[in-house]
């Protein structure tokens, strides 16, 4: 069977690509966005352009009531579903939630909630979605124009896009040596999962942000274990994992293909062999 490209950085050693990856191409890092989503929020917070425990109808024509804040929504405690609406039955699952979408759906966002907000964890792409909406009515700027301001500048990180130039991006190998058509995230759902990145950048991201701390404390959106906070992130035919420990030690590896699982388990092995160096 072929080898997955891979591309692999740590604390402890130069990049290592394999198989046609390479560190300085923009390539798709799905869930990882949702770490810049949420320290937009908590940065915006300390500006204090907004509240974290905003009701979303504060900055959304969302239908009030529903108890649902800008935090819960960070989080993943919101109580929405997943994905949104219909989207688990489409082969380009998020081609069709545009702008338009994501306002009808906020009209009737009390019956689109699975639970009550607060009570318990439900990761949820819907979510950050609406997250991202609300960060851009509150600043009144576009997503990207609001990341570039708050995070992306403050951390000295330019190599991360919505829509990077073609040439510059490096998709999965398919048939032919042609790459594999990806996904299309960059609507309503770009806050969520859609931003494109170098791994080179997301290392910078995971060191400023986790190790260094240079924008304060890890946002909400950062998932821990112990003393390691982690993300990752999963697209139809992409895959990062992204960890940093307590001690300073860190991780990020990248795949074009191949399972998700596989791409985490890597990640978690070098971490692990790391410490115990």
């Amino acid at each position: 069977m072929p080898r997955i490209p891979t591309c692999v950085l740590t604390d402890a050693s130069a990049a290592r690509v394999t198989d046609g990856h390479a560190v300085d191409r923009f390539v798709e890092i799905g869930s990882f966005t949702k770490v810049l989503t949420g320290t937009a929020l908590m940065r915006m917070a300390a500006a204090g352009l907004l509240d974290a425990d905003d009701p979303v109808e504060r900055w959304l024509p969302a239908v009030p009531g529903t108890g649902i804040t800008l935090r819960h929504l960070a989080a993943h405690t919101s109580g929405l579903p997943r994905l949104p609406p219909g989207a688990a039955r489409r082969r380009d699952p998020y081609a069709a939630f545009d702008a338009d979408a994501l306002h009808r759906l906020l009209g009737r966002l009390d019956s689109v909630a699975v639970r009550p907000p607060g009570r318990q964890e439900e990761y949820s792409n819907l979510g950050y979605a609406v997250l991202g909406a609300a960060l851009s009515g509150a600043a009144g700027a576009s997503y990207e124009e609001l990341l570039a301001e708050y995070v992306l500048r403050p951390l000295d990180v330019h190599e991360v896009s919505a829509r990077p130039d073609r040439d510059r991006r490096l998709l999965a190998p398919g048939l032919f040596g042609r790459g594999r058509r990806p996904w299309t995230m960059d609507g309503a759902i770009l806050p969520a999962g859609g931003l494109w990145a170098t791994p080179r950048a997301v290392a910078d991201l995971l060191v400023r942000l986790v190790i260094e701390r240079r924008l304060g404390d890890p946002a909400p959106s950062w998932q821990t274990a112990g003393p390691v906070h982690w993300h990752n992130g999963a697209t139809r035919h992409a895959s990062v994992f992204a960890a940093a420990r307590a001690d300073g030690r860190w991780v990020v590896v990248h795949r074009l293909g191949g399972d998700s699982d596989a791409t985490d388990q890597a990640g978690i092995g070098l971490l692990r062999d790391a410490g115990a160096a």
